[in-house]
């Protein structure tokens, strides 16, 4: 646990959140809307500091991304928790397990590996006591264990780094004193105050837009949209190298219009050397009778990011696809070529072989 670094006293010990865009108003013993930020006596604490959910070596390429030290492998951490309640989240069972009750901690027990070595007791102690899960990681040994896995990069992912800001910004900080690069993978959901604090730290950033309605935001994940199309700006004007990813929903944000805008958005206020990935959705949580994305929706989507002219523009989930692949953006020459998390390359040093464009590759 440890005291947050973005809030605000209020009257009657009642605090404000000053950490992601929901900027709640938390009565005294209670939580926020991620629910780990706790109101204790007037003073807002981060109750997963150092306790992590998740730890895992991923290809740099599952964030998804393909910009960014391609071909290496990122030690990739998370707490409990998010701002945000997608009813197609795929991590619900960890992103959701501060505020569900002991049903979702039950399943975060059952399917969350680094769990499993809690043992029976501190288990049933677990459930007495509705504490949320997790295991000691202090910032020292995630450093630690990202060298040791021959790691160049750490990645905060799988829930929303914001609600933990506390533990990912000490992570990163001692990171960089170790030469290694930092990664998020976020819903965008940032006030400027916390991309301020982090943007010295950060290396690179893959945010979902998960739609480019108001509406859509409110009824899928209980936020809006323009927090999310302000970070990107602000991240992208902060340096950070930023990727964007569309998971493309059936009868959600498939429509031509929506896909338009999207990547109007992307040209005009990110640049066109920005990646946007488009990834199949298949059922998962909340929306077990919604079909999968046809791969002709897919397609089409690309052909809009591609007829807007941007340069990268990807398909997620379909390994094999020709849009998986990174081609020079002026001879259209093949340079990166991706089966999956498996790629190789015929590049030269981050450009075209054949006619020596600049991939905006980041080594």
């Amino acid at each position: 646990m440890k005291e947050c670094l973005l809030y605000k006293k209020l009257d009657r010990e009642i605090v404000q959140c000053q950490t992601c865009a929901h900027q709640c108003v938390i009565l005294p013993r209670h939580r926020g809307i991620c629910g780990v930020r706790e109101n204790q006596s007037g003073r807002l604490y981060l109750l997963v500091y150092g306790k992590a959910i998740s730890e895992n070596v991923d290809p740099i390429e599952k964030k998804p991304l393909f910009h960014f030290l391609p071909g290496t492998q990122s030690l990739s951490i998370a707490t409990a928790g998010c701002n945000f309640r997608c009813a197609n989240c795929q991590n619900a069972d960890i992103s959701q397990a501060s505020k569900e009750g002991l049903e979702a901690t039950n399943r975060s027990f059952q399917r969350t590996a680094t769990l499993m070595k809690f043992g029976k007791a501190a288990q049933e102690n677990f459930f007495e006591n509705k504490t949320i899960p997790g295991q000691d990681l202090p910032p020292e040994k995630v450093v630690h264990d990202a060298k040791n896995s021959g790691c160049p990069s750490i990645s905060y992912t799988y829930t929303e780094p914001t609600i933990f800001l506390e533990y990912a910004l000490d992570c990163m900080k001692l990171a960089k004193k170790n030469g290694l690069k930092n990664v998020w993978v976020s819903n965008g959901y940032q006030t400027p105050q916390t991309i301020k604090l982090i943007a010295p730290y950060l290396d690179a950033i893959n945010i979902d837009l998960k739609s480019y309605r108001d509406d859509s935001y409110l009824k899928n994940c209980g936020a809006h949209l323009q927090p999310v199309l302000d970070s990107l700006i602000l991240m992208k004007k902060s340096r950070i190298w930023v990727e964007v990813t569309t998971l493309i929903i059936p009868e959600f944000n498939d429509s031509e219009k929506e896909l338009q805008d999207i990547a109007n958005f992307i040209f005009k206020k990110l640049g066109k050397e920005t990646p946007w990935h488009i990834s199949k959705f298949y059922p998962a949580y909340r929306l077990p009778g919604t079909p999968e994305t046809p791969i002709e929706t897919i397609h089409k989507a690309c052909k809009i990011g591609k007829s807007a002219d941007l340069k990268y523009v990807y398909a997620g989930n379909i390994p094999g696809d020709e849009y998986e692949n990174t081609y020079c953006p002026k001879c259209h020459k093949l340079c990166i070529e991706r089966l999956g998390y498996e790629m190789q390359r015929f590049d030269k040093q981050g450009k075209c072989p054949k006619c020596e464009t600049d991939l905006n590759i980041i080594e």
